[in-house]
């Protein structure tokens, strides 16, 4: 596994962000661990946070693009990874993100921010179900803009037959990630004080066909 993906799923468990246990997914799927973005909630955290991002980005996606955050977890990601890649990679990037309630009055829409032009990169949290990235992939194309890829902190590698994989597919974005699942099965591994965990994340890996457990 790559320094930088060890060192991200370090960093998420010692803000809180990632934790073990047993969770109900918004699927109604239980799962042995939950990932939240909202828990980085410092300053210091999210800047971090976004170092990652714009560091993902930078490394996978090419050519010229824009950011857009869906609300609502996206759209502080959004703006501190636009930051972070002017700080960090000399790249200055307009960014959007949108509303879940339209407005009818001052600008009006359900947009904030740049307008959604030329390859637009989706920034949130995580995949699960696809709703939130449907409606992100429609407002971009809606707007006459090209949805180019979607970054995403953790890839669960659990959307490969539903919704999401669909709609990724139809629409040919490619998915990125900070790290995915079996980087955190790798990281879980390699530390005896993740031993119980691990094993009940191996468990559900082989549960719902996530690949093979190191």
């Amino acid at each position: 596994m790559p320094d930088h993906r060890k060192q991200f799923l370090d960093f998420a468990v010692r803000c809180g962000a990632l934790k073990f246990g047993q969770f109900t997914l918004k699927s109604g799927r239980l799962s042995p661990y939950f990932f939240n973005s909202g828990m980085f909630h410092s300053g210091a955290q999210l800047a971090r946070l976004a170092d990652f991002y714009a560091a993902a980005i930078a490394r996978l996606v090419a050519g010229e693009f824009m950011l857009f955050g869906p609300a609502y977890k996206g759209i502080p990601l959004a703006a501190a990874t636009a930051m972070a890649l002017a700080r960090n990679h000399g790249r200055d990037v307009n960014y959007a993100f949108n509303r879940k309630e339209g407005k009818d009055h001052g600008e009006g829409g359900v947009l904030v921010g740049a307008a959604l032009r030329g390859r637009v990169v989706i920034v949130d949290d995580v995949v699960t179900a696809g709703a939130s990235l449907a409606g992100a992939v429609r407002l971009i194309e809606d707007a006459g803009a090209v949805p180019a890829a979607v970054v995403v902190a953790l890839d669960r590698e659990e959307h490969k037959k539903d919704q999401a994989a669909a709609l990724l597919q139809k629409h040919r974005v490619p998915l990125h990630a900070v790290a995915r699942f079996r980087d955190l099965l790798e990281f879980l591994s390699a530390d005896a004080r993740h031993k119980e965990s691990l094993a009940a994340m191996r468990e559900y890996a082989a549960r719902h066909g996530l690949g093979a457990a190191p």
